[in-house]
């Protein structure tokens, strides 16, 4: 089977997705050649590719969504969005923000009245930004085979020892997230996909996304995969209520993440004044800054706004760049653990725009 099926084209602009835009852009013969070599060289089976380019749409699959029943990618396959799902929980939150239920330099014992005391001086901005100085319950000792409730979960994340003062340092703690969609059936009454649903993914037009559910039937649902001495194995089971957690569990396709990327372009869903927040850089007690937001990395590219995220998880990995000054996005999903997908992602920047590669001495942001 070919790695490159046919391409969708559409502009941001059309009625529907059937108005094609005429001509593809030169460049995308090269990136078709480097995502092809690059499957190749990480054994990866299939990928979905969105590109948003000054108003039209680019998206495509390559490879398989489903290797045992050669099932190919396409744009409309469903992956598992790993951390990137932290960016729409971040969204619930500001919401929430919004609606005067919460704000964000509360302290989270307001909420979780039964925590620690050690916990009074975690605010729920530190769990949005990844200041709260909570450890990061997803190591390799936590127990994935084993149904938990959120209660559950919650009181498991008490028992972890805080590694600094909240506010002073930046540590990635996916705990903080899942504390978050805990907090918000707190004071919405409703689960966070609930919420979701509701707010985000029914007002974009993000008509597959939704939280994971092993049971449903789930159309075009890819296959998750992760290489087992160089051989490609099935991902490992997870319990489902594991799979349900605010941290990183939604279905996502790339055109719900072009759908996504079209509300953020529009300002939609939240005020100015809350994306502002959602985009600022962490302020340290110290005095000093890093570069994250809320479930957004955020820095400059070309001379312009760069905000990012990937994510990893049962055999998945994702990846969204957004390159404002250069009215470029790239999404991108794979169906292998061991993708490297900013790797990939930088390379088509690179083809696109030259200068919107990374620098030779940037990480992964």
């Amino acid at each position: 089977m070919s790695l490159f099926p046919t391409i969708l084209m559409f502009s941001l602009q059309a009625a529907t997705a059937a108005t094609a835009v005429q001509q593809a852009p030169a460049w995308l013969a090269r990136v078709d050649g480097f995502v092809g070599e690059q499957m190749r060289e990480q054994k990866v089976p299939g990928i979905s590719l969105a590109i948003v380019k000054d108003g039209t749409v680019i998206a495509k699959g390559y490879g398989e969504a489903n290797v045992e029943h050669h099932v190919p990618v396409t744009a409309e396959t469903i992956f598992q969005s790993g951390s990137v799902g932290k960016q729409f929980t971040a969204a619930a939150v500001m919401l929430q923000v919004e609606a005067g239920r919460i704000a964000l330099d509360d302290s989270i014992t307001k909420y979780f009245t039964d925590a620690p005391a050690t916990w009074r001086p975690i605010h729920l901005r530190h769990l949005l930004n990844h200041t709260a100085g909570i450890p990061d319950y997803a190591t390799d000792t936590f127990d994935y085979r084993h149904d938990k409730t959120e209660d559950e979960l919650v009181h498991m994340a008490y028992a972890l020892d805080l590694q600094f003062e909240p506010g002073s340092k930046w540590d990635y703690s996916n705990t903080g997230y899942l504390l978050l969609g805990a907090l918000l059936r707190k004071v919405s009454g409703k689960f966070y996909g609930d919420l979701l649903a509701e707010q985000v993914f029914r007002p974009l037009g993000m008509s597959t996304a939704r939280v994971i559910s092993e049971a449903d039937i789930v159309p075009h649902r890819a296959a998750g995969y992760e290489l087992v001495e160089g051989q490609i194995k099935n991902q490992d089971w997870v319990a489902p209520s594991i799979n349900t957690t605010a941290d990183g569990a939604l279905y996502l396709s790339a055109l719900d993440m072009v759908a996504w990327d079209k509300g953020l372009r529009a300002g939609a869903i939240l005020q100015p004044e809350s994306w502002q927040q959602v985009y600022t850089p962490v302020h340290l007690n110290g005095g000093a800054t890093y570069p994250y937001g809320f479930g957004w990395s955020v820095g400059n590219r070309d001379g312009g706004p760069f905000y990012s995220h990937g994510g990893s998880w049962q055999g998945f990995r994702s990846y969204i760049a957004r390159y404002l000054g250069a009215g470029v996005t790239i999404i991108l999903f794979a169906n292998l653990a061991d993708t490297d997908t900013w790797k990939i992602v930088d390379g088509i920047a690179t083809i696109i725009d030259p200068a919107l590669a990374a620098p030779p001495e940037a990480a992964e942001p």
